[in-house]
């Protein structure tokens, strides 16, 4: 008997269980598993086209060497030229595929193979290969097992975020001299947009850039809170930029927004901080500001001297925190609200990038369902995942005794699990009775 392997059963018929000849049918994929299918053979076919591309490249030069040799740069361009030709694509779109190609064929071989087995997507690939190669030679080398396993377990803006901190992590003796060395950079340039428009472009140390960022928005957000407002966040946000810069003066906005500074939360080893000593090679690990990495502890201790328009958190084992307040009100106090943002430090939604200090604090049981507000039932999520949160059908728990993970479950019923930054330890009582005084 002939069977059509395009067969799909109509409606009513059945899908999974045993057939009327005895086997059991596999369970139809649904459109996602569609999805993902496609995207699986797009890493392997990626893959392929990897060797073949380092394969062309081998070959020329050993073309070139054996008819009397050319100079390696003439045969790259020959090489870039006829790729760029035959792909249709640019010369320098070419010179990035054939350098990706010949970085994994012969520096990242365990993130080739990851590739060609749908491990991970192309997307991660190219971060590997841009953020190791960034990295010393020793650092890369100690890094690429790492980096592979969180490729294959990480969202793309998470595993770009992740590898960062890695490189910076490992880098962090040599800190200090490289934000220095790159701080002779910084300048500002002005591009034209068109139509009477243009980009401005500042180039300074990441910590101001971020401050000024989130100064702008706070300002923006309060302005915009106002019914009459017509204008978006981000047209606001411009405005604001403009008026500062130019006028100097917030006088002429709203009430609320005139006295809002720039805030940057940065977390420092107490010891570390207390330890005038004390370097960024330091076994304590470094100073962290949320939501962007390591900092030169020079650079901390400046920031967390300063009273006004920092958040300092001091990590230490007997730190008193306040993790819970019930049922006795809705609003989470400043320092558990703080608390929440500082586990997380991004939407704890799958693969968001939103740092947490532009996040809602959202309760994952919502207060009208008994939800109290305890750090075990906070976490900051983005005010669109919010609201998917609550209306897109998706369903979200704390994971027990996690330290902060959330766990989603969507709406074809797919599992996510995402891991706040830090953990806050949990505290049980201890199962054996504590002895009696004598």
């Amino acid at each position: 008997m002939d069977i059509d392997p395009d067969f799909r059963p109509a409606d009513g018929d059945a899908v999974s269980g045993e057939s009327e000849w005895g086997w059991h049918d596999a369970p139809v994929p649904d459109d996602v598993d569609r999805v993902t299918e496609v995207a699986d053979m797009m890493a392997v076919f990626a893959a392929q086209r990897v060797l073949r591309v380092e394969a062309l490249r081998r070959n020329a030069l050993d073309d070139a060497a054996r008819y009397g040799g050319a100079i390696e740069s003439v045969v790259d361009r020959s090489v870039r030229l006829e790729l760029a030709a035959a792909l249709r694509v640019t010369e320098h779109a070419a010179g990035d595929l054939i350098g990706f190609a010949e970085a994994l064929v012969h520096r990242y071989p365990a993130a080739l193979d990851s590739l060609g087995r749908a491990g991970m997507t192309e997307r991660h690939a190219e971060i590997l290969v841009d953020l190791l190669d960034s990295a010393e030679p020793e650092v890369r080398k100690r890094l690429v097992p790492r980096a592979v396993e969180l490729a294959e377990e990480l969202p793309v803006g998470s595993f770009r975020r992740a590898l960062r901190r890695l490189v910076e992590l490992e880098q962090s003796a040599t800190m200090a001299e490289r934000h220095e060395a790159a701080l002779q950079g910084r300048r500002v340039v002005v591009e034209p947009a068109g139509d009477g428009m243009a980009w401005i472009h500042a180039l300074g140390p990441e910590v101001e850039a971020h401050a000024i960022y989130n100064r702008l928005t706070a300002k923006a957000k309060a302005i915009c809170a106002h019914p009459d407002e017509t204008r978006t966040l981000d047209q606001v946000r411009a405005d604001i930029f403009g008026d500062l810069l130019i006028d100097g003066d917030t006088a002429h906005l709203a009430p609320e927004a005139r006295g809002i500074r720039a805030t940057v939360t940065v977390t420092v080893p107490v010891l570390t901080l207390l330890d005038p000593e004390a370097s960024d090679s330091t076994d304590a690990g470094p100073a962290v500001v949320e939501g962007l990495g390591p900092i030169p502890l020079a650079k901390a201790r400046e920031l967390a001297g300063d009273a006004d328009g920092w958040t300092r958190i001091l990590t230490h084992p007997e730190t008193g925190i306040v993790l819970s307040v019930g049922r006795d009100q809705y609003r989470p106090p400043p320092a558990l609200r703080r608390l929440a943002r500082w586990r997380a430090d991004r939407c704890m939604a799958p693969g968001c990038g939103i740092p947490a200090a532009r996040c809602e604090i959202d309760h994952t049981i919502a207060w009208e369902h008994g939800g109290p507000t305890a750090l075990e039932n906070l976490a900051p999520l983005c005010k669109g995942h919010h609201t998917i949160e609550h209306h897109g059908g998706w369903r979200v728990e704390q994971v027990p005794d996690s330290g902060g993970a959330l766990h989603w479950t969507s709406p074809s019923g797919r599992h996510y699990t995402v891991q706040p930054e830090r953990r806050v330890p949990v505290f049980r009582a201890s199962a054996e009775p504590a002895p009696a005084p004598f």
